[in-house]
């Protein structure tokens, strides 16, 4: 198979896909940012918590 051949089905499979709205977009993207906020608060939570835990511990 050569690029020609395989640029032009790469081509064809990209007209199959259906493609979301950029309210769509938006609305996804807003929500993994949320997620990713708390994810991150929760874990440096954890890591103070813990870092402090150790702290006492080795006073």
């Amino acid at each position: 198979m050569n690029l020609i051949n395989y640029l032009k089905e790469v081509r064809v499979e990209l007209t199959k896909v259906t493609w979301p709205t950029r309210a769509e977009a938006t609305h996804l993207t807003l929500i993994i940012i949320g997620a990713s906020l708390v994810v991150g608060l929760y874990i440096g939570g954890l890591d103070l918590a813990f870092t402090n835990l150790l702290g006492l511990f080795l006073k």
